[in-house]
């Protein structure tokens, strides 16, 4: 399997917080995701903060980041014309015992530069808690 870093695009069952409020406890479709942290929790764990990546443009009540073209290359998500990052909700999940987690999901990755963009939006919606946590551990 390959390691999971930040910046990483994998493709998981992401379960949106409406679903979740609804009822929903697996995610209805594998899309790509964004690894935006990578925590190591004990010798034994590690955290894996994950945003959605959508082809539907966001409301304007949502936190988001555009994608622009290069990203969406150098990710693998070329056949996408139009994507965006989510950053005010994320599933977190745990990498050693997950169920739905798949070592083989990797797409590719952004840049270091882009990355550092959304992490600190996401930071910002997290401190600020406007950022809805999905626990996909329980």
């Amino acid at each position: 399997m390959t390691k999971p870093e930040i910046g990483d695009v994998w493709r998981y069952p992401y379960l949106w917080k409406w679903q979740f409020d609804n009822g929903e406890t697996e995610g209805r479709k594998p899309r790509p995701t964004l690894l935006s942290a990578v925590v190591p929790v004990g010798n034994k764990s590690t955290f894996l903060y994950l945003l959605p990546i959508t082809g539907t443009e966001p409301t304007s009540d949502r936190d988001f980041l555009e994608l622009p073209a290069t990203e969406i290359r150098r990710a693998g998500l070329s056949a996408y014309k139009q994507l965006w990052i989510i950053v005010d909700e994320y599933n977190r999940d745990t990498l050693e015992t997950s169920f739905y987690f798949e070592p083989t999901g990797r797409a590719g990755a952004f840049s270091r530069a882009f990355i550092k963009q959304v992490v600190a939006r996401f930071a910002a919606a997290v401190r600020a808690q406007r950022a809805a946590a999905i626990s996909r551990t329980e």
